[in-house]
This record gives structure tokens, sequence and C-alpha cells, in this order.
């Protein structure tokens, strides 16, 4: 409980007293806004690192080496925990977009750091709004920035991780529409961090799992379409392998 009432009062801290940071970036960034992007996703990753460290949040990485580094990229991943968000977006190497749910946007402060760092808020309930979230992701892979997206739409509650939602195929869309590599990710044993004894914080060890890039491009018309499914399945096969590497 200790570990939880601290990460609160970083997490309220960091929102208060960083507004006059917000301030500055934004003077930067009418100058230079490459320096001012960078700046505000070094600045984030920090913050996030220093709570999985408060957290004991222990990483392994497998597959690093499939992550490019000299072109933007789509990454998937399941999704378990809240926690998956500060895992994924501390290990980003360049400018990262994630696909939050629109709830998100209502936080003050929160959500003008989430929009500083190119979030894009998804209505699930809104088709319409969901193919232009789809369109704007797409264009930003287009101008050098990554996009990661939780294709089961939702934190997954289910007990057993191997019981993944449905990945929603449209997501996929960002990756045929503009070429760019497809990284499916295996997170695996990121409820235990928070979700599972809910709402005490536990020291966990969890793994990251890098999938060779999928390149659309070399895809039929049939496979693009199934890419869903597809990266499902090995996103499952790798949880299942690594689970005795916990």
């Amino acid at each position: 409980m200790i570990r939880f009432i601290i990460v609160c009062i970083i997490v309220v801290s960091f929102l208060i007293l960083s507004l006059p940071v917000l301030f500055a970036e934004w003077l930067i960034g009418k100058k230079w806004p490459r320096a001012r992007d960078i700046s505000s996703l070094r600045i984030i990753q920090g913050v996030f690192r220093l709570i999985m460290k408060i957290s004991g949040v222990r990483i392994t990485e497998i597959g690093r080496e499939n992550l490019p580094l000299d072109r933007p990229f789509l990454l998937v991943a399941n999704h378990r925990s809240y926690f998956d968000i500060l895992i994924l977006y501390s290990l980003m190497p360049d400018l990262t977009c994630f696909v939050a749910k629109k709830e998100m946007n209502r936080y003050p402060v929160l959500n003008i750091w989430m929009r500083r760092l190119y979030c894009l808020f998804l209505d699930r309930n809104d088709l319409r709004q969901g193919m232009k979230v789809i369109q704007t992701a797409t264009e930003y892979v287009k101008g050098n920035i990554s996009v990661v997206i939780f294709p089961e739409g939702t934190r997954n509650k289910n007990p057993d991780e191997l019981d993944m939602l449905p990945f929603h195929e449209g997501s996929f869309r960002v990756a045929t529409k503009s070429g760019c590599p497809l990284i499916p990710v295996a997170l695996s044993n990121t409820q235990e961090i928070f979700e599972a004894h809910f709402p005490r914080i536990r020291p966990t060890h969890v793994i990251v799992d890098y999938l060779p890039a999928i390149d659309p491009a070399s895809l039929s018309r049939a496979e693009q379409k199934n890419l869903g499914a597809a990266s499902q399945e090995q996103i499952l096969a790798r949880l299942a392998a690594n689970r005795d590497k916990l």
C-alpha cells in the first residue's frame, strides 16, 4: 500500500509542478519543435521509469533488435495493466503516439501532456471517430512518429493472460496504409504489478517480447486483412512460451 501512496504522490506532484515546464516547452516549440518533442518524451520517460523503480518493476526485454531505430513503426501489444503504457513508453527510442481511450482526455494537465506527446483519444463507441483516429495515426507514421495500439480495444480482465480478447483488425490499417513495419509485442505478467491485487503495488518481473517485424507490403491482400488474427496468434504463442521465464 505504501508504494501505491508514493506513486500517487509522484503523479499528482508532477502534474502540478510541471505547469511551468509545459509553458517553457511551448516557448521552445515555437522555434525548435523537434527539440520540444524530444524534451517532452524524455521528461515523461523519466517520470515513468521513476514510478516503475519505486513500484519494483523488473523488465526483461527479448528481441529488442526487432525494434526499428531508423524508421517509424506500428507496435501492437496485449493489454492487461495500466502499467503497460508506462512500460512501453519508457522503452520507446523516439517520438511515439499512443492511442488512448477518450476518457483520458478529461484529466486536467495530464491531457495536455498526452496531446503534447501526440496521443490520440479514441471513442470506442463511435466508428466514424475511430476511423479518423486511424487516419491521423497513419499520418503520424508518415511524419516519422511511431504508433502504439492495444488492439484488444480495452484492458483485458480475464483471469488467464492467455485468454485474450479479439484483436480489432481496423487498428492494423495504420501499417497497411503507411507501409511501416508492424511489431507485435507480448507483455507477460504486467497485471501482477497492480490489477491482480488492487490497490497494492507489488514488485514484479515482467517480460517485453518484441516479435520480428512484419512488412505489410510483402503480404497478399487477404493476409493484410487478417493481420490482427495472425499477430494475436504470434503474441499468444510467445506469452505461453515465456511463462517459465518469470
